[in-house]
């Protein structure tokens, strides 16, 4: 295990666990829209067993675990612990059995080959250093005729918000500021196609969706960064220049008009065929 691997995992599983107080706030009302709209995109057949990676609180689990019913199963598995409490709570309200929230390391999974008929990432492939190496170990476990699906952020994410979240961190703190997110990498169907193709992956339907969230108060795009990747920013600063921070880009907000942000998505799926080996 790399050193850069093993530091991005500790990073996601603080920053998660910390967002995690946030994460289902009405202006984080992406997350369940698009694992929701990635779901649909695999149209799962009752009894169908699905693995989801990097859960959340079960965004597309929730929905896959509808699709496939009470003879089908879904596992999901992330490594924040408090994501994966809030996922165990949805699936009981909702009355849905047959998903298994577990705390696991996608890097590290010991599932068997093709074992299962679709495997789910969404907007978790960018955590590992190595995305290729990734991919490919997610299609390792899709069994011929099942589909492997990859949603992941497209160009613009929370724009025009970020760019003021920008200036205010490198006003602030500079050590914290960094123009380069790791999603960066693949922002366009074109470089999505590209990272299947590099980790041995055919047959991949990949589309672009632009898309937006609602602000109905300024305050809700700092309520976006508490319960996103953003939050790791934050808790480094210290409450004291997050104040300054948040008021800085709250009061830019209001007096720009910001009303919404961007939230464009790339979808891949990738089919297996029926007589692979």
């Amino acid at each position: 295990m790399t050193d850069a691997l093993e530091a991005a995992k500790l990073k996601a599983e603080k920053t998660y666990n910390a967002a995690a107080d946030t994460f289902d706030a009405e202006p984080l009302g992406f997350w369940d829209r698009y694992g929701r709209r990635t779901v649909e995109r695999l149209k799962l057949q009752s009894g169908a067993h699905v693995l989801d990676v990097c859960c959340g609180s079960g965004a597309s689990a929730i929905p896959a675990a509808q699709a496939v019913g009470s003879t089908g199963a879904v596992i999901a598995v992330d490594l924040a612990e408090g994501l994966l409490r809030l996922g165990r709570a949805k699936a009981k309200a909702a009355g849905l059995h047959r998903v298994e929230f577990r705390r696991a390391d996608m890097t590290a999974l010991a599932f068997p080959d093709r074992r299962f008929d679709a495997v789910v990432c969404v907007f978790g492939i960018f955590f590992v250093p190595d995305m290729e190496a990734q991919v490919a170990e997610l299609w390792r476990m899709v069994r011929p005729g099942g589909q492997l699906a990859i949603t992941t952020w497209g160009p613009g994410i929370f724009a025009p918000a970020y760019e003021i979240w920008l200036a205010a961190v490198h006003r602030v703190r500079p050590d914290l500021y960094s123009a380069f997110n790791p999603w960066d990498r693949i922002t366009t169907p074109d470089a999505v196609g590209k990272l299947f193709a590099d980790a041995g992956v055919r047959h991949v339907e990949v589309a672009a969706e632009e898309g937006y969230q609602i602000l109905r108060a300024p305050e809700d795009f700092w309520t976006i960064a508490l319960g996103s990747g953003l939050r790791w920013t934050i808790d480094q600063m210290g409450a004291e220049a997050a104040l300054g921070v948040k008021q800085e880009i709250l009061n830019a907000l209001a007096a720009k008009g910001v009303k919404r942000v961007e939230t464009n998505v790339i979808y891949a799926v990738a089919q297996r065929g029926s007589r692979s080996a």
